[in-house]
């Protein structure tokens, strides 16, 4: 009964709520049974449970009609495969996008190290000291990553850090040069793979289906400098935070590492098959999927990486 009520909908009860309390479902326990239950039994009952229905997370349905092309283009040029071929050895393969709108917060007190039995503390208020764009390269191969701060996104932005990456060793050379984007304004469309042709003959342009930047890598390296650079946002000014991604950079270089992707075409097959799945449960009014993007996270983590 405990269970029955924790994962009735909400709004069925005619209740003003989204999600319940425990205090609220201990007391519809109470009314439903008919007998006393107390707040721990209820919690205890619940937390044993496979689902929690107080939990959740977004989520975007793939609807990219071409996502198997595009995706497998992407997996496999990962594996080292172009259209059917094996890549050359001097071929480079580039996951590039942008982080935008990083803060730098000025924080009204200043920041109190951590003391025995107390974490640091940092001040809740702060002042806006500006907001810059991270653009940056991840080298899939060599676990290299090249980056640029600007004011803005777009195309010409985007066309610097291009240039900052070709005009350099080895891609200034390469036989082909593989940029792995997604469909942001800066790079989305034939217009964007002609643009980089005429400036670079041998580069190709891969764009990853819409709403599937979990096939960018680098994206893997953009939640890294979350973590490690940019959390706690705690700066003294913008230069300050540009400062410490570029030395982030240069950490990063100092040994690089490719990351170790393990989402290769075999995945993707059973990706699709469970997509499919979920089109045709969603067709029926069932619930479509409990996270299309497990496979995903399941396959892009790097356990090496701390």
């Amino acid at each position: 009964m405990v269970k029955a009520i924790a994962c009735e909908a909400v709004f069925q009860t005619q209740l003003p709520l989204s999600r319940q309390s425990l205090t609220d479902l201990t007391a519809r326990s109470r009314a439903a049974l008919g007998k006393p239950i107390s707040r721990t039994k209820v919690w205890q009952i619940l937390q044993a449970d496979a689902i929690k229905p107080w939990q959740y997370e977004h989520w975007i349905f793939p609807r990219d009609r071409r996502f198997a092309e595009k995706a497998g283009r992407v997996v496999d040029l990962y594996a080292g495969i172009w259209q059917g071929q094996p890549l050359a050895a001097g071929d480079c393969i580039l996951s590039a996008d942008e982080k935008t709108s990083i803060q730098a917060r000025i924080r009204c007190q200043r920041t109190l190290g951590p003391a025995p039995g107390r974490p640091r503390r940092v001040e809740h208020e702060y002042e806006r000291g500006g907001a810059l764009q991270y653009l940056a390269a991840w080298d899939v191969r060599r676990g290299y990553v090249m980056g640029r701060c600007e004011a803005h996104t777009g195309i010409e932005p985007f066309g610097r850090l291009v240039v900052q990456v070709m005009e350099q060793e080895p891609y200034r050379s390469a036989p082909r040069v593989f940029w792995v984007v997604d469909n942001g304004s800066s790079h989305r469309g034939e217009t964007s793979v002609r643009r980089l042709l005429r400036g670079y003959p041998r580069a190709v342009l891969v764009h990853t289906p819409v709403h599937a930047s979990w096939l960018n890598q680098v994206e893997i390296y953009f939640a890294l400098v979350q973590r490690k650079v940019l959390t706690p946002n705690d700066f003294v000014s913008l230069a300050e935070v540009e400062q410490r991604l570029h030395l982030y950079e240069e950490l990063t270089n100092a040994k690089p590492r490719p990351f170790n992707w393990k989402f290769d075409r075999p995945k993707l097959v059973e990706f699709l098959r469970r997509l499919d799945a979920a089109r045709a449960r969603r067709q029926r009014g069932c619930p479509a999927w409990s996270h299309p993007h497990d496979g995903g996270k399941l396959y892009l983590r790097n356990p090496d990486i701390n």
